[in-house]
């Protein structure tokens, strides 16, 4: 069933995502930060919602959005390894988080044009806050690429440390050739783009890993998601089927 699984790992991209940027919620460096980052880590929740109740629609085997998020192991998960890295710091967190807005804009702008009326749906709402997503990360980079000595060390330290999960954003899924949703190879020149405009101002330079790393639609990830997933479910976990 390809679009569930391609809905799949849509959505399991955006969770995992959403709740490491959720790990920064008292941590970030200032207070706008402490606001700004819970925010966006909503946005991309919001988007996982979203995609994992019409997966479950399509799957037509009465799971629905909780059921998809809590009851499924580390090996059933299908998201890109770069969303799943840890934060470590501050710089690799908003080029981590850049790197994948860099990518969903022109994914959701190409979405809008979508036969499928509910992808259209998802893409209207999410294509606007990866633009925001964008434009904040955007400012971060290059605020610290283009600041202290050890800020733009950092900078430079996150974008040798994420240069080999890169190739993964624009590798076949399990939705190429359907209809419904974008072709991801054809985003790369928009997305480098962006990035190139991007780092030019931070004083930046794209590496280019010549051993990039890939698995994670496969089920093939790092130890860091199990424990991930491990505080992430617990609570659903332990009480099933409790409601508010």
């Amino acid at each position: 069933m390809a679009l569930f699984d391609a809905l799949l790992e849509l959505a399991d991209d955006h969770l995992v995502l959403g709740h490491r940027v959720s790990e920064w919620c008292g941590h970030a460096p200032m207070l706008e930060e402490d606001l700004a980052m819970p925010n966006m880590a909503l946005d991309v929740i919001g988007t996982a919602r979203n995609l994992y109740d019409y997966a479950g629609k399509v799957e037509g085997k009465g799971r629905d959005e909780d059921d998809l998020a809590y009851l499924r192991g580390e090996r059933e998960y299908r998201n890109l390894l770069l969303v799943e890295r840890p934060n470590e710091d501050f710089a690799h967190t908003m080029l981590r988080q850049l790197y994948f807005a860099a990518f969903m804009h022109p994914y959701w702008t190409a979405a809008l044009e979508s036969p499928d009326e509910t992808v259209r749906g998802i893409a209207g709402k999410a294509v606007k806050e990866m633009a925001y997503h964008i434009r904040h990360t955007g400012e971060w980079v290059i605020r610290l690429g283009d600041g202290t000595e050890e800020s733009a060390r950092r900078m430079r330290d996150a974008v040798t440390a994420l240069a080999i999960y890169v190739d993964e954003l624009f590798e076949e899924g399990a939705g190429e050739g359907l209809d419904a949703l974008p072709d991801r190879a054809a985003l790369r020149p928009e997305w480098e783009a962006t990035i190139k405009r991007i780092f030019d101002e931070a004083g930046l330079e794209q590496v280019t890993s010549p051993f990039p790393q890939s698995g994670g639609r496969d089920g093939r990830h790092g130890e860091g998601l199990g424990h991930m997933l491990a505080e992430m479910q617990s609570v659903h976990r332990a009480h099933p089927g409790a409601t508010w």
